[in-house]
């Protein structure tokens, strides 16, 4: 068995410099598996991208995680990837268009790496300080981010018309936010889009380009036995105080399902960016056990009466995934709609320019958002809960961190990751990071409401109730 390595940034005998470790093209056809656009992300809009089109990788990173891009490189290659217990550093690197075996040097700086080629396996990556031998650590396939190849997220500045430069690009607009002058443009095939983008990217009437990410709806929540049970909410409506009502804005899947129990006074008019939803009958969705979560912590806090309501705004539709310019989408619906907080109980690990912005301008206007981490029980950041300007949560049950949920020094808080819901008299349960961040949405509404705290002063009252002191590490 041959083992290829590169150590410090330096090439094996007699490899060709275009081709990574010095492999030939049994290990080269492996590469090829490697995503267009795979995208890596720290926070902050640092990414990766690694076209294996044309062999080449460029990368914007200044306070990445080693672990982290070897689980993207897992997901994207196929390979084994096995790093040296304890091993651990920044990655930081900003190129364009290299080589992947140069690209791996300056992004594992003078971490060195191995590539071994199996004949009834997949090769293994072994990253290590000391010695092949002891990278002995699996490094799982992170979560693969699903980018959505014939579609680019266009912004154009103001007085530019989209539908003559739709036709030129012979593209559709498939979806507008009017206020953003930002469109969702669908092309023929992948290709189409990469060509579009060349274009778009030289054009001066256009002011970004992006790519789009199907987000795949959360799961559905399980009828549970009744014994020995919580009760649902009791809670009373009451009068906003004088500074105004706190509204939070749930952008989920649909929520058309009556609460019951007088607790659909406290949801307001339903807005849709998608579509009509067509809703399994008999079961909650999963905006509506967002929403009961919600109402449970509000309870907790405020003892039984509240004027904090709830804003539902369906980014999915009928479909069973829903995008990134979707998520904007929802929650420019949402901050228009009078949102104070906002729940983002969904996500994906596809970095948006276009929804890191629409969140920038949330955050700026004083409205706190709230991200789901994510239930991969990764490391790999999962957006929008990733992005600055997120209070990331993650599931915490019994002082610990279950196995799925995710982790890292991206997330900043954890709360209960179960949730005991009642739909039409019947109880269901709800686990993962999206019922930590329902919770920790209500429980934030109430604390607002019940002591008539300014929503600055509040985040004082996230910070002592549910960070993480030291995240634990994989």
């Amino acid at each position: 068995m041959r083992m290829l390595a590169s150590r410090r940034g330096s090439y094996s005998p007699g490899t060709a410099p275009d081709r990574p470790f010095g492999i030939g093209k049994p290990a080269g056809a492996l590469l090829a598996l490697l995503l267009l656009f795979t995208s890596l992300a720290a926070q902050g809009a640092e990414t990766l991208n690694w076209d294996s089109g044309r062999n080449r990788v460029s990368a914007d990173i200044k306070s990445g995680k080693l672990y982290p891009l070897l689980e993207q490189i897992a997901s994207a290659s196929g390979w084994r990837v096995f790093i040296e217990p304890g091993l651990e550093c920044s990655v930081s690197a900003k190129f364009q268009g290299l080589p992947p075996g140069e690209a791996l040097r300056l992004l594992l700086g003078d971490i060195s790496f191995a590539l071994v080629p199996e004949t009834n396996h997949s090769s293994r990556l072994l990253v290590f300080r000391t010695t092949a031998q002891r990278a002995t650590q699996l490094v799982p396939p992170g979560a693969r981010a699903k980018l959505i190849a014939n579609e680019l997220i266009v912004r154009l500045k103001p007085g530019t018309e989209i539908d003559g430069l739709a036709r030129r690009l012979g593209a559709k607009v498939t979806g507008k936010i009017g206020s953003l002058n930002a469109y969702r443009l669908e092309f023929a095939d992948a290709a189409a889009a990469a060509a579009a983008r060349e274009q778009l990217a030289a054009n001066p009437e256009v002011a970004s380009v992006a790519n789009n990410y199907s987000i795949d709806a959360p799961p559905s929540p399980n009828q549970v036995g009744a014994s020995a049970l919580p009760p649902p909410p009791h809670l009373q409506l009451t009068p906003p105080p004088d500074n105004g009502r706190i509204i939070i804005g749930l952008v989920d899947t649909a929520l058309q399902q009556p609460l019951g129990n007088g607790l659909d006074a406290f949801i307001l008019k339903p807005i849709s960016v998608a579509g009509p939803a067509d809703l399994e009958p008999g079961a909650p969705s999963h905006a509506t056990t967002m929403a009961e979560t919600m109402l449970s912590s509000l309870q907790d806090v405020t003892k039984g009466s509240s004027s904090v309501q709830i804003l539902p705004v369906d980014v999915f539709g009928p479909n069973p995934s829903t995008s990134s310019f979707d998520i904007a989408n929802g929650i420019v619906q949402a901050v228009n709609g009078g949102a104070n907080i906002i729940n983002l109980s969904l996500g994906s690990p596809g970095q948006s320019s276009l929804l890191q912005g629409v969140i920038q301008d949330a955050e700026a206007k004083n409205i706190v958002l709230i991200g789901a981490a994510g239930n991969a029980g990764t490391t790999i950041p999962f957006y929008p809960a990733a992005y600055p300007g997120v209070d990331s949560v993650t599931a915490v049950d019994n002082g610990q961190l279950p196995s799925y949920a995710n982790r890292g020094d991206w997330v900043s808080y954890g709360a209960p990751g179960s949730s005991i819901i009642y739909y039409d008299n019947q109880p269901w349960s709800v686990i993962g990071t999206s019922a930590a961040a329902a919770y920790v949405s209500g429980a934030l509404a109430g604390y607002i409401d019940s002591t008539h705290s300014s929503l600055n002063q509040a985040q004082s009252f996230i910070r002592n109730n549910f960070s993480l002191a030291a995240p634990p590490a994989r």
